[in-house]
């Protein structure tokens, strides 16, 4: 059951799915175990997603994953509408400029699936998820996220027109679009977790990130303050690549990892701005109405340590093939 946002009459195209409505609603992740059945899906081909350069152990384990979809019960089901049609009526979306769609639509190619839907549903998601749980700041910067890159190398522009993207945008909104492909891959690489993880005594003495962009290798520079901002969009990010239930059957899961990571990192920093309600699991469970494969069945036996080190290597890979330059350098204040 899905509904059409407000982006969707702009030419856009974007629905949410139940999961993506309750996520708004409540301003947060949620494992749905007990509300949904997962099962797998038919004729599901990975090739067509953002995740199709994926090859081996790692393409099995996120096959694994995305060829599923929750059948939602009735009445959850008609909970979630209800509340979502609640709060839409309280505090609609913004309508999204324009002149940001007429550039995504005319110069840019999103025709690649995500992890659930078209990738344009997922970009709708986490703008309207932003307007409403970190109004702070703009909502742009989570629509246009990855329009400079996936973790994939899937890439929906040229670098050549980067100058007409930043027309369109403000410095700030430039900066996080340009900013977040890369942090993203360095949450992969850990190392800049491991560092900030290493200094909490003197979070307050960070000045800048350095690394480099990753269409094209270029340097950027983000100052500290806007680097916990930028920490705080991925963190809205990573709601939508959360299973729809059975957490605690799936805690090897590397987004979950990283997802679970960064929301410690940002409390113990006192830099949790965005509003994301999230309950980790803390133990292995059985997984409740899911559908599991040999494989899904045997990947649940591995270390979380093994999964993020594939993972790891994958993103090192991509960043290879791409000429990217994975490393970086934290300035910090004597």
């Amino acid at each position: 059951m899905t509904s059409n946002t407000a982006s969707e009459s702009s030419s856009l195209k974007a629905t949410l799915n139940l999961q993506r409505k309750a996520a708004i609603t409540r301003g947060g992740a949620v494992d749905h175990a007990g509300r949904v059945r997962v099962e797998r899906m038919t004729n599901f081909d990975m090739d067509r997603t953002i995740f199709g350069a994926l090859s081996g152990v790692p393409r099995m384990f996120m096959d694994d994953k995305l060829a599923k979809e929750p059948v939602w019960n009735d009445d959850a089901a008609a909970q979630v509408e209800a509340a979502y049609a609640e709060s839409e009526a309280a505090d609609p979306a913004p309508v999204i400029d324009q002149r940001l769609i007429d550039f995504m639509v005319q110069e840019c190619d999103f025709s690649m699936e995500h992890a659930d839907g078209t990738f344009l549903e997922h970009l709708v998601f986490c703008h309207d998820y932003a307007a409403r749980h970190y109004p702070e700041h703009s909502p742009n910067v989570a629509l246009l996220h990855s329009i400079l890159g996936t973790a994939t190398n899937t890439f929906a522009m040229e670098a050549a027109k980067i100058p007409a993207l930043k027309a369109l945008l403000t410095d700030f909104e430039a900066l996080h679009v340009e900013v977040f492909p890369s942090t993203l891959r360095l949450f992969y690489n850990t190392e800049l977790l491991d560092e900030l993880e290493a200094n909490m005594d003197r979070l307050d003495k960070l000045e800048a990130l350095h690394c480099q962009r990753v269409i094209d290798n270029e340097p950027l520079t983000i100052d500290a303050e806007n680097l916990w901002i930028n920490f705080n969009y991925h963190l809205m990010h990573f709601v939508d690549f959360m299973p729809s239930a059975n957490w605690s059957t799936h805690r090897a899961d590397p987004l979950l990892q990283m997802f679970q990571r960064l929301s410690t990192l940002l409390d113990r920093a006192g830099q949790r701005q965005a509003q994301v309600d999230v309950t980790f699991p803390t133990a292995k469970g059985a997984p409740v109405d899911e559908e599991q494969t040999l494989f899904g069945r045997v990947a649940g036996l591995l270390p979380s340590s093994v999964t993020l080190k594939l993972a790891r290597k994958s993103i090192q890979d991509y960043s290879a093939k791409a000429g990217h330059d994975l490393s970086y350098r934290l300035d910090w204040a004597s």
